[in-house]
C-alpha cells in the first residue's frame, strides 16, 4: 500500500514506452501519403484523445487537492472540538473532573494512534475500536455527572453538546479518509494514456529520431502527474504526507494537564 502510487506510475511508464514503440512500428508499416483533408481529420481525432487525457488528469488532480484540503481542515476541526469539550469539563462537579480528564487523555491518545497506525489495517481497526469504547465511557460518565450535585446547572447542555460534536467529527474523519474516486477512474487514465502513447508513437514514424525525446518527455510527465495525484489522494501512505497537521491534536493533548 505504501508504494501503490510508485508501482502504478512505473507500470504506466513502462507500458507507455512499449506503446510508443508499437505505435512507431505500426506507423512505419502502414505509412501512406494521405490527402490533406484526411490527415486533418485524423489529427482532430488524435487531438481529442490527448484532450480527454488532459481533462482526466486535470479533474483528478483538482479533486485530489480538494479532498486533501478537506481532510486537513477536519484535523483542525477535531482538535478544536476536543479542546472545547475538554474545557467544558470544568462545568462538572470537582469530584468527577479528574476521572473525566483521564478519559479524555486516553481518548486523544487513541485518536492519534489511529492515524499513526496507517497503513496497518488491523492496528487501525484496533485503535478505532479503542477510541469508540472511550467515547462510550466518556458519554456515560458525562450523562451521570451532569446530575451530580456541584455541577453547573447548564452542564448537561454545554458538555453533552460539545461531546456530541467531538464524536461526530471522529466519524466524519474516518469516512473522509475512505473517500476516494472509483478505481475505474484510474483504470481509464491508464488505458487512455496507453492509447495516446500509441498515437504519439505512430506519429513518430515519419519524424526524425530526435523526436523521441519529446515522446519520452510526454510519457514521463504523464506518469509523474498521475503519481502526484495518487500521492495527494492517499496522504497517509506516501511521500506527500498530511501527518504534520496532526500537530494540532498533539498540541491539544499537551495542553491537557
Amino acid at each position: 500500500m505504501e508504494y501503490l502510487a510508485a508501482i502504478f506510475a512505473i507500470s504506466l511508464l513502462v507500458a507507455m514506452v512499449l506503446c510508443l514503440e508499437l505505435g512507431r512500428r505500426y506507423g512505419l508499416k502502414n505509412h501512406v501519403d494521405e490527402p490533406e483533408k484526411a490527415a486533418t481529420g485524423k489529427r482532430i481525432v488524435e487531438g481529442a484523445f490527448f484532450g480527454l487525457l488532459s481533462l482526466l488528469i486535470a479533474f483528478s488532480f483538482s479533486g485530489a487537492v480538494s479532498r486533501f484540503d478537506h481532510r486537513r481542515g477536519l484535523i483542525i476541526e477535531e482538535a478544536n472540538d476536543v479542546g472545547t469539550a475538554y474545557l467544558r469539563i470544568d462545568t462538572l462537579a470537582p469530584a468527577v473532573q479528574p476521572q473525566m480528564r483521564d478519559l479524555f487523555r486516553a481518548y486523544l491518545d487513541s485518536r492519534l494512534a489511529v492515524y499513526r497506525a496507517i497503513p496497518d489495517v488491523e492496528a487501525v481497526k484496533n485503535a478505532i475500536a479503542r477510541s469508540t469504547d472511550l467515547q462510550n465511557q466518556i458519554w456515560s460518565l458525562a450523562v451521570e455527572s451532569t446530575r451530580v450535585p456541584g455541577s453547573h446547572p447548564n452542564a448537561g447542555m454545554l458538555l453533552l453538546n460539545a461531546l456530541n460534536t467531538m464524536i461526530d467529527i471522529s466519524n466524519t474523519r474516518v469516512w473522509a479518509a475512505l473517500t476516494h474516486p472509483p478505481v475505474v477512474i484510474y483504470g481509464l487514465l491508464f488505458v487512455i494514456a496507453l492509447v495516446c502513447a500509441f498515437i504519439a508513437g505512430s506519429s513518430l514514424a515519419a519524424a526524425k529520431s530526435h523526436a523521441w525525446l519529446h515522446a519520452l518527455a510526454f510519457a514521463f510527465l504523464t506518469c509523474i502527474s498521475i503519481y502526484v495525484i495518487l500521492e495527494i489522494e492517499y496522504p497517509r501512505v506516501g511521500f506527500i504526507s498530511i501527518e504534520k497537521y496532526d500537530q494540532a491534536l498533539i498540541d491539544v493533548r499537551t495542553s491537557m494537564k
